[in-house]
């Protein structure tokens, strides 16, 4: 068993769900923000993350440990939410248009928590991935004493 795998595989989970986390947090920021550079209102940011399918039977795998490339998640791509702004009626407010409404970012905070706790959590068991691979690297260690 290749330790340094183990190790880079689950490196490469914790900097995804980092990632998602980070992108989470700058949706909740931004629930209010009527106004962005490129105009309009913010929109939800999400990653599509993507890894090296496992291809064969188990044997086969089995039989070409050490030969195959390194199975990663990786982030392919960050998309925008396209749904449409949610449109809220406030006369006083300095980007509202003409009828009186402004366009709010559509963004749902109890969505946006459920998503962070889940990304808390594959995180969490990413460092749990990490610390066994440890603990087996020094469990080997000993054996060789």
């Amino acid at each position: 068993m290749d330790f340094l795998k183990a190790l880079d595989t689950s490196a490469s989970g914790l900097s995804a769900q980092r990632l998602r986390m980070n992108l989470i947090s700058g949706n909740l920021a931004n629930v209010s923000t009527t106004r962005t550079p490129d105009g309009g209102p913010y929109r939800r940011k999400d990653a599509v993350f993507a890894a090296a399918p496992a291809q064969g039977t188990f044997h086969e795998m089995l039989a070409s440990c050490g030969r195959e490339e390194l199975v990663e998640v990786r982030a392919v791509q960050i998309v925008e939410d396209q749904r449409d702004p949610v449109r809220k009626y406030e006369p006083q407010h300095p980007d509202a248009d003409a009828d009186g409404f402004v366009s709010l970012p559509n963004i749902n905070s109890a969505e946006e928590m459920v998503n962070l706790i889940s990304a808390s959590r594959s995180y969490e068991a990413n460092i749990a991935a990490v610390k066994a691979t440890k603990n087996m690297i020094q469990r080997a260690l000993e054996i060789g004493r």
